[in-house]
Parts: C-alpha cells; structure tokens; sequence
C-alpha cells in the first residue's frame, strides 16, 4: 500500500484515486497471503504428523522387543477344534 501511496504522490494522482487503487492492491496480496497460508499450514501439520506417527511406531517397537514370550494372540493358539 506504501508503494501505492508513493507512486500516486510521485505523479501527482488524487487522493481518492490512490486509495482505491491502495485498497485493490490489499485485497489482491490478502489472496496471495491467504493462499500462501494454506500452503504453509498443509506443510506443516502434515510434518508433525509424519514426525508423530514415526515416533509411536518406534515407540511400539521399543516396546515389543521388551516384551518377554510369545506374541500370539490367545484365540490363535494353533490349537484344531
């Protein structure tokens, strides 16, 4: 909007016209920030959930080397009905 405000006093433009024009230029970097945005904040939350389902998955094998015995399931005993 500076810019704006500069170019219009360096040619002498009226006040009003700059305004509009200052105001049109706001409106169109709010769809590039918000755009921008978006982008940045998809990035982001989708880093930290790569980071968080790595670190459970080296959580839960942390844990199962842990674990002492067998790791079959009681109801998958082998056993024939």
């Amino acid at each position: 909007m500076g810019l704006v405000v500069l170019r219009g006093a360096v040619n002498g433009e009226l006040a009003g016209q700059v305004a509009f024009e200052a105001i049109g230029v706001l409106i169109v970097f709010l769809g590039i920030g918000a755009v921008a945005g978006g982008i940045a904040d998809y990035l982001v939350r989708d880093a930290v959930e790569n980071l968080y389902r790595k670190r459970v998955q080296w959580y839960r094998e942390g844990v199962e080397a842990m674990t002492p015995g067998d790791t079959t399931d009681e109801k998958d005993s082998g056993t024939v009905a």
